[in-house]
């Protein structure tokens, strides 16, 4: 597929712009959930998403290489969800699993960078990890919410919304990364960057969503 430059780099920067204005969202309607354990964390992390995603801009733009900033914020993204679901995890099987997951993937994110140049290369097996352990986890919390009476006020809870829209980005998003960094010769650069983008506003959608729509008094 063959796109301008100027194109791809004009749907990069609606993409960012829209992370931004979920994070503004989220700010607005943080008294909802400013009093959640744990998922009070998220108004930063979804900060931090838009900041790194618009440093990562303005490096690539420079004509510089911005593989060191994905490859952090993805060793804070996968820790930071996985520890969430541990803390939300009921079941305490789920809970161990969760924390060993963490635990595997940061053991692999660390011992990978003996192989990888992690300041220019992007990570491979530590984000197929990492996405697989997550989508795991996140069924298991799905799971968890169908055998409890939280089921009734699903639509209600942020972390439903949330967990929606994280879902929809990985699994739509991993076959593809597998294919690109293991079949190089059969994937287009282009495709796989539209595919990203379009998933991640899905994703920001359900946030948006999640934050509009959620209760405050809705038990997480």
């Amino acid at each position: 597929m063959n796109l301008s430059n100027e194109f791809i780099n004009t749907l990069i920067k609606i993409c960012i712009g829209f992370e931004v204005f979920t994070a503004i969202v989220g700010t607005i309607f943080f008294y909802k959930y400013k009093n959640v354990k744990f998922l009070r964390y998220f108004i930063f992390f979804i900060w931090y998403v838009a900041f790194n995603e618009l440093v990562g801009l303005y490096i690539k733009l420079d004509g510089g290489v911005n593989a060191i900033i994905h490859n952090i914020y993805n060793a804070v993204n996968f820790t930071f969800f996985l520890l969430l679901y541990r803390y939300y995890f009921k079941n305490n099987k789920n809970k161990k699993l969760a924390l060993y997951f963490s635990i595997i993937y940061l053991s692999s994110f660390i011992i990978n960078g003996f192989f990888e140049n992690y300041i220019e290369e992007y990570q491979r097996l530590p984000y197929i990890l990492g996405a697989l352990f997550l989508v795991i986890s996140i069924l298991l919390y799905f799971f968890e919410i169908l055998n409890s009476e939280q089921v009734l006020n699903a639509k209600k809870n942020l972390l439903i919304w949330i967990s929606f829209g994280l879902l929809i980005y990985f699994v739509g998003n991993l076959p593809f990364r597998i294919l690109r960094n293991y079949y190089i010769e059969l994937t287009d650069a282009t495709v796989l960057l539209l595919v990203n983008i379009t998933l991640t506003v899905i994703m920001n959608t359900c946030f948006i969503i999640g934050f509009i729509w959620s209760d405050k008094k809705q038990q997480y």
